[in-house]
């Protein structure tokens, strides 16, 4: 399964879930950096140096830091989703898609489509 590193605005359940499915989930209060409002480019950096996937819901400042420095390992942007584990779900299943290597990737995780639900 995949090293991942949730940036501080994660949410607790889902990552909690992603341990559950299997994932090495570190977050800032693991690793002594919680409440400390480590800007992006720290958080990237953090991740790259201990070899972990980030996983956000800041969509364009990662976005724009995959662009800056493409060399990482993996960045994975997460839409909002009260689902908690339906959100857990679709990262554990994006990432299994990938075999777990998303080197210099940046994966985007949606929520579904309500119209698209069957009635």
């Amino acid at each position: 399964m995949a090293k991942i590193y949730a940036d501080e605005n994660f949410n607790l359940k889902s990552i909690a879930r992603l341990k559950e499915l299997g994932h090495d989930v570190l977050t800032p209060h693991d690793t002594g950096q919680a409440n400390q409002r480590v800007p992006d480019p720290n958080v990237l950096d953090y991740a790259l140096k201990t070899e972990r996937i980030v996983l956000t819901f800041d969509r364009k400042d990662y976005a724009r830091l995959h662009l800056q420095y493409p060399a990482h390992h993996g960045i994975i942007i997460c839409k909002q989703d009260t689902d908690f584990n339906a959100l857990a779900l679709r990262i554990h299943l994006a990432i299994e898609a990938a075999k777990g290597d998303l080197h210099n990737q940046i994966l985007r995780i949606n929520r579904p489509n309500p119209s698209a639900r069957p009635s």
